[in-house]
């Protein structure tokens, strides 16, 4: 059973789907403004949400929400392709690991991917995809594995896997719409993809991170995560200009 309903755009609520709990936040590339983060003015990654909240409000505009934005080494670089601002600060990451599917870890399960944003639209690519697409967008993130990829789930994906975590992830869904999702429940892979094609009707997601690199900011729904291993490395942002309070839309 799932529950659905309308919520505003660029804006964060809760929403179930098959007896598992979800935070998922819309946002529309055409009106709102997604931005990567990784590194501060000093070159220093942010870590933390609240620190990039705290600068974004220096600036004098609001922090709407912010998720982790892929998977990152011990010292919070970015593991594969970043780009921030048109500027590539971590190229494209090709590599494969021949070995069991249980021994590679879950950004190199093949095939992983790319989210990019150019000006007003939004997608999601693989890694093979990507490369022979030569676009050059305004943000880029990297990772893996894909949850969906043309409206059919990655291969690897196992169906009452008993691996099973908190996950983030980003879909590209109906009309453009960019939709990202936390589980607050202990979800499989399965069942994780399953949100994205079959709630959220994205034809493409892309597995952000789980366990303890999973984390969200929403101050609408009184979420403040703080990573307890040191901090985040690559983080999403949407920004909101001024400081108007980011308004609250619950799904039960």
């Amino acid at each position: 059973m799932s529950s659905a309903g309308a919520t505003e755009p660029n804006g964060c609520h809760r929403e179930s789907f098959e007896h598992n709990a979800y935070i998922v936040c819309d946002f529309d590339p055409a009106t709102g403004d997604l931005r990567l983060f990784w590194r501060d003015a000093h070159g220093e990654p942010y870590r933390q949400f609240d620190r990039l909240a705290d600068e974004i409000q220096a600036r004098g505009d609001t922090l709407q929400f912010a998720l982790n934005a892929g998977m990152y080494t011990t010292d919070f670089v970015p593991v594969g392709l970043y780009i921030e601002n048109g500027e590539t600060l971590r190229r494209l990451n090709t590599r494969t690991i021949d070995a069991a599917p249980a021994r590679v870890p879950n950004f190199y399960k093949q095939p992983n991917g790319v989210f990019y944003l150019e000006h007003d639209h939004a997608g999601i690519l693989t890694t093979a995809a990507y490369a022979e697409a030569g676009r050059s967008p305004r943000f880029a993130t990297q990772s893996g594995p894909m949850l969906v990829i043309d409206n059919t789930l990655h291969p690897a994906l196992i169906e009452g896997s008993t691996s099973v975590t908190r996950r983030s992830g980003v879909g590209v869904c109906r009309n453009g719409e960019v939709q990202f999702a936390i589980s607050e429940s202990l979800v499989n892979f399965h069942d994780f993809a399953r949100l994205f094609r079959d709630q959220l009707k994205c034809p493409n997601a892309l597995f952000l991170d789980g366990g303890r690199g999973a984390g969200i900011y929403s101050p609408a729904l009184n979420r403040y995560d703080a990573s307890w291993h040191g901090g985040y490395g690559p983080m999403f942002g949407v920004v909101a200009s001024g400081s108007a309070e980011p308004s609250l839309t619950e799904k039960p």
